[in-house]
C-alpha cells in the first residue's frame, strides 16, 4: 500500500488498483504523445481513439467476446441503464424480472414505467438471503427478455451461475461483480455495469450488447438513451466521459497484463472472501452472516454483530486503525466488507485479524 492510504472497503465508489492511480498520476498533466491532459483532448482525436479502442480490446480479450457483440460506454452509471434497457426493448410489452433484493428492485421499478413487468422470482419474503435456482424461476411465455442482477451490493448475495431462461434473450446488471470471474458471454443478450465497483470511476457504464438486439430498438428515442445509435456512434455521438473511459482502459489493462485474466482474480477473490467468512462462521455467533452459504457474495460480506452498539464500536475502532467505509447499508443494518478485484489480499488479512481480536475481546 502506498504511504497514506487506507483500506477502502466502501460499497462504491471503491478502491482503484494502486499502478492504476500511479499511472494516471504520471500522466495527468500531458498523456504521452497528447502535449495535454486526457480531460483536454478531443474526443475525436487519434490520441483519444487510440485510448477508447485499447480500452475496448482489452475488454474483447477478458470476456472471449465474438465478434457479434458489441462494447458502449453510457453515463449515467447502471440506474439509467434500467430506464434505457426498458426503453429500448420493453417498449409496452411483458419483461420477466428476477427480484433478488434491492438493485433487482429498483431495476424493475423503472421497467414499470415501460411496460409489464412480472416477477420470475422474489427474495423478498425471505430478506433477499439467497439467491434462487434455475428450477424455481417461472420464465412467462411473453417475455420479450429476463433480466437479472448477478450481485445484490447491499444484502451480499451473488449468482455464480446464469439463471437458465431458455431461448429467452438474458439481461444482466453486473456492476458490481463484473470481470471478478470468467463468465461465458454468449450465455447474455446484454450485460451491464456500472463502473465505479470493479472497473473505474463513477459517472459511466460498460455495456456489451448482442449486435442482433440492435434491429429491435424502436425509433424516436432520446439520442444518448438508443443503443443502436450509441454502436453507431463507438459511443462517441456526444462528448464522453474521456477521463473515465482512460481510467477503465487503465483497469482492464492491470486485470489481463498485471494480474494475468479473470481466472487468475477469481482465485484471488475466492481467497480473499473465504477468509473473512471463515472469522464469521468461526465466532461461535459473535458474527453473524446474513447470506445463505451457497450464495455468499465474494465482493460483499455481510454480518451483524449482537447489537447495534457493539457494531457502531466496530466501525469506529476499525476506522481508526485503516479499515475505512465498513458500515452496512441503511435498508439492512449491521457491517458490509467491499472487496472487489482491487481490494488487496492483505487488506483482507488485516480486517480479518481486527474482526478476531474484537471477537475476543467482546465475546
Amino acid at each position: 500500500m502506498l504511504e497514506g492510504r487506507v483500506f477502502n472497503f466502501s460499497a462504491g465508489p471503491s478502491m482503484l488498483p494502486e499502478p492504476v492511480l500511479v499511472q494516471a498520476q504520471q500522466e495527468l498533466l500531458v498523456y504521452p504523445g497528447a502535449g495535454a491532459s486526457v480531460m483536454e483532448i478531443s474526443h475525436r482525436s487519434k490520441a483519444f481513439d487510440e485510448i477508447l479502442e485499447k480500452t475496448k480490446d482489452y475488454l474483447k480479450k477478458l470476456l472471449n467476446m465474438p465478434d457479434n457483440y458489441k462494447i458502449i460506454f453510457t453515463p449515467g452509471g447502471a440506474t439509467m441503464q434500467f430506464s434505457m434497457l426498458a426503453m429500448n426493448f420493453l417498449n409496452g410489452g411483458t419483461a420477466d424480472y428476477i427480484n433478488t433484493g434491492s438493485w433487482a428492485s429498483k431495476a424493475m421499478s423503472e421497467g414499470k414505467k415501460h411496460g409489464n413487468v412480472r416477477e420470475a422470482w422474489s427474495g423478498k419474503s425471505e430478506n433477499y438471503v439467497r439467491m434462487p435456482s434455475s428450477s424455481e424461476i417461472n420464465i412467462s411465455d411473453e417475455a420479450k427478455y429476463v433480466h437479472f442482477t448477478s450481485n445484490e451490493t447491499i444484502q451480499g448475495i451473488e449468482f455464480f451461475n446464469e439463471p437458465d431462461v431458455g431461448d429467452k434473450p438474458l439481461f444482466c446488471d453486473a456492476s458490481s461483480d463484473f470481470l471478478s470471474r470468467p463468465i461465458d458471454i454468449t450465455k447474455y443478450a446484454l450485460i451491464y455495469a456500472g463502473a465505479q465497483k470493479n472497473v473505474g470511476p463513477s459517472g459511466i457504464a460498460v455495456v456489451v450488447i448482442r449486435e442482433d438486439l440492435l434491429s429491435l430498438v424502436p425509433e424516436k428515442l432520446p439520442s444518448l438513451l438508443d443503443y443502436k445509435l450509441m454502436v453507431e456512434n463507438n459511443s462517441l455521438y456526444n462528448t464522453p466521459s474521456t477521463w473515465s473511459i482512460y481510467i477503465v482502459g487503465l483497469v482492464v489493462k492491470w486485470l489481463y497484463e498485471d494480474i494475468g485474466g479473470l481466472a487468475k482474480i477469481e482465485e484471488i477473490n475466492k481467497k480473499k472472501a473465504e477468509l473473512l467468512y471463515q472469522v464469521i462462521d468461526e465466532s461461535n455467533g459473535f458474527y453473524k452472516g446474513h447470506a445463505h452459504k451457497e450464495s455468499r457474495s465474494r465482493m460483499n460480506v455481510t454480518f451483524r454483530l449482537p447489537d447495534e452498539a457493539l457494531e457502531k464500536e466496530f466501525i469506529s475502532k476499525a476506522s481508526a486503525e485503516g479499515l475505512k467505509e465498513l458500515k452496512g447499508h441503511r435498508s439492512v443494518g449491521g457491517c458490509r466488507a467491499s472487496i472487489y478485484n482491487a481490494m488487496p489480499y492483505e487488506g483482507c488479512e488485516v480486517l480479518a485479524q481486527f474482526m478476531k481480536d474484537f471477537a475476543q475481546s467482546h465475546g
